[in-house]
């Protein structure tokens, strides 16, 4: 007997991981009298994601088998008319991969957390959060309606503000939970109203009614203007996800969102936060698809962050936040491949990316552990002998971002390369360059973060002593601390190695083993439409892949591959063989890396030019629009306007009979008049 999709399991699977939340975060927490200890919170914790994964697993499995969807609504929150909202469940192709990838990376950082938080005081409230985490983005990717989708949608955004700001006592956390939060207020601005204009269309928010509807809007136009109106509905939804998967130029937020701890930022770097964005565009491809405009725009911003943002991972020298950019370049690539249309590949390189991401960061943790502290990998070098785990994980992870043939990420990387080139749409001819020549800088500031930090002259000796690092340094524990000379590095404990080696395996292998699967068979029909005819970039692929073997001897000559050798090369030459070179280039080119430095002048511009303009704004509608309009004349105007009517009728209140007789007479008269004179 096949197995079946089962409602009872697919609602375990989701909500384990808020029960583990709800248990921790009550009685395992200062709110609860903690009650609970660490060890138990650690284990409900782990427990139910680890609950959630096999059952993700499962779901997969059925799937892949069957072939089965499931769709069903759990209950009706509420109605207004016509309009239903609903909680419900639609699992398919993409979202049970989906649910595999968030279950699975969630469950390594839960793992890792468990040594590299051990002597932070909020130990048990950091499980909760990324229990809750966990929770919300389930409840995203298992949606069958776009409210079910904007409720962990926010979710997401809410738990990571609490995240990003864990340590709230440090100022720069502070500063960098509220610029996420303000500028992904953006981004849901403008997904908001993309949902509102669906809403007003078609009258429904479930995805299979407004899905059904989609090509009538396309003989629609915006109210008011001549724009099509499925055009504006799709911008505005991408305008949602730039925020989400920070999008050139809302992604700002990002990189200081490394001021929370390491497991986090592995977590919202890899497999939830910023990959909803990616999802949703995948979702909502039967809207998509119907428009090259907004195909274009997708095309031409993912083209951006794919190469300008790892420009700026060249010239970071916090090991964090390298990695940092290296997601925002990784991103851009996803977003090129929905603009052309590749969703598959987009979500193929969604779920490679979340292996080896989540394995870099989690690295990087490592070897802040074991450097004491430092983050700064001009003060590291020769850890390779010190931490071996760590460093054979570590270029696993690197070799796969770079796309080394038969790693993972070379599957997905160099096929959204191929589908870019595939591309005629009239943004791709900017594309194909970007996507190519990040292929080089991504290999550049990859090994130059490599080699720096575990080959080379030792000069960890150098770095400030734990005590004495600035309070924008993220680690503030380390449970050896105590047994290790402050200057020595050591590996770190096996409730850290754990995860890197777990990660490690399907970074080498889940593209060899998925390509097919993922990209060429039946497992994303339905979920994702594609329209052959108009964007045939899906079925070329198609016709000329072979063999997952096949494609990774071929990519020995290609270009992609030279670039990236070319890269490694390079970053070997300037930084382990002739140091000088890094110094002449930097000189010679101190404009640009002024530039760079200041991240395009993003940051300074949104404080000094939009901030102040907000300021300005906010200050005159503050003064025109509340104290003289709203005070002045609604409210101090209404009771004015009252005194003023009242003071003029007053007089007419005599108080003597014959006054009020008269009035009544006269009354009498007009109304004889009025239907003599005017009534036929």
């Amino acid at each position: 007997m096949s197995p079946h999709l089962n409602l009872h399991l697919l609602l375990l699977a989701a909500m384990a991981p808020l029960l583990g939340a709800i248990l921790v975060g009550l009685w395992g927490t200062s709110l609860g009298g903690n009650v609970i200890g660490r060890r138990w919170s650690h284990s409900l914790a782990i427990l139910g994601v680890f609950v959630s994964f096999v059952l993700s697993a499962w779901t997969l499995w059925v799937v892949m088998s069957t072939g089965e969807r499931f769709e069903q609504t759990l209950y009706s929150w509420m109605q207004i008319g016509s309009l239903n909202m609903e909680v419900g469940f639609l699992i398919d192709g993409l979202s049970a991969l989906m649910m595999c990838v968030v279950t699975f990376v969630s469950l390594m950082v839960h793992i890792y957390t468990i040594g590299y938080m051990e002597e932070d005081e909020g130990y048990n409230r950091f499980f909760a959060y990324i229990s809750l985490f966990t929770f919300a983005m389930l409840m995203l990717v298992m949606s069958n309606n776009l409210l079910q989708l904007f409720f962990g949608w926010e979710g997401v955004g809410l738990v990571s503000y609490l995240l990003i700001g864990f340590w709230f006592d440090r100022p720069s956390a502070v500063f960098a939970n509220m610029k996420a939060f303000l500028v992904n207020r953006v981004g849901d601005f403008g997904f908001i109203l993309g949902i509102g204009l669906i809403v007003a269309y078609t009258g429904s928010l479930n995805y299979t009614e407004i899905f059904a509807k989609s090509t009538d809007l396309t003989a629609l136009m915006l109210p008011g203007t001549d724009w099509s109106l499925l055009t504006v509905v799709c911008i505005c939804l991408f305008i949602g996800a730039m925020g989400k998967s920070a999008q050139f130029p809302l992604h700002v937020w990002l990189p200081d969102s490394m001021e929370g701890p390491t497991p986090i930022s592995a977590l919202i770097h890899a497999a939830t936060m910023v990959t909803a964005g990616i999802f949703m565009v995948s979702r909502m491809s039967p809207y998509f698809e119907l428009s090259d405009t907004a195909l274009n725009v997708v095309l031409v911003v993912g083209s951006i962050t794919a190469l300008f943002m790892g420009f700026l991972g060249i010239i970071q020298n916090d090991i964090k936040r390298v990695v940092a950019y290296s997601t925002l370049s990784q991103l851009g690539y996803m977003t090129a491949a929905l603009g052309v249309s590749a969703y598959p590949i987009a979500i193929f390189h969604l779920m490679t990316h979340a292996f080896f991401k989540a394995l870099l960061f989690l690295a990087a943790g490592s070897v802040i552990m074991g450097v004491h502290h430092n983050q700064d990998i001009r003060y590291m070098g020769g850890l390779k002998k010190y931490m071996p785990i760590t460093w054979i994980t570590s270029l696993v992870g690197s070799l796969a971002l770079i796309g080394t043939p038969f790693f993972s990420g070379f599957y997905s990387k160099d096929s959204i390369i191929e589908a870019v080139f595939a591309s005629e749409l009239p943004g791709s001819g900017f594309a194909k360059w970007a996507v190519m020549l990040g292929v080089f800088v991504t290999a550049f500031y990859s090994f130059r973060l490599y080699f720096l930090v575990f080959h080379g002259e030792e000069r960890y000796h150098l770095a400030p002593h734990a005590e004495d690092e600035p309070a924008s340094h993220d680690d503030r524990h380390d449970a050896s601390h105590a047994t290790h000379s402050p200057h020595v590095p050591h590996e770190s404990p096996w409730v850290v190695t754990l995860p890197l080696v777990l990660l490690a395996i399907p970074s080498i292998f889940i593209g060899y083993l998925s390509i097919q699967g993922v990209l060429y068979s039946d497992l994303l029909q339905g979920a994702i439409t594609v329209l052959s005819e108009h964007h045939p970039v899906m079925h070329e692929l198609a016709s000329e892949f072979e063999s997952p073997l096949a494609m990774g001897l071929a990519a020995f000559t290609s270009v992609p591959f030279a670039l990236a050798l070319l890269g490694v090369l390079s970053a070997y030459y300037c930084y382990m063989v002739n140091p000088r070179v890094s110094v002449w280039v930097g000189r010679q080119l101190s404009f640009v890396v002024q530039v760079l430095e200041h991240k395009y002048y993003m940051d300074w511009f949104n404080e000094q030019v939009l901030a102040r303009l907000t300021r300005v704004l906010g200050r005159f509608l503050w003064r025109e629009g509340d104290q003289r309009v709203i005070d002045g004349y609604v409210v101090n105007g209404s009771w004015r306007l009252m005194a003023l009517a009242s003071a003029r009728i007053k007089p007419l209140q005599t108080g003597y009979l014959y006054h009020y007789a008269l009035v009544m007479i006269v009354g009498v008269f007009l109304l004889m008049t009025w239907f003599v004179w005017i009534k036929p």
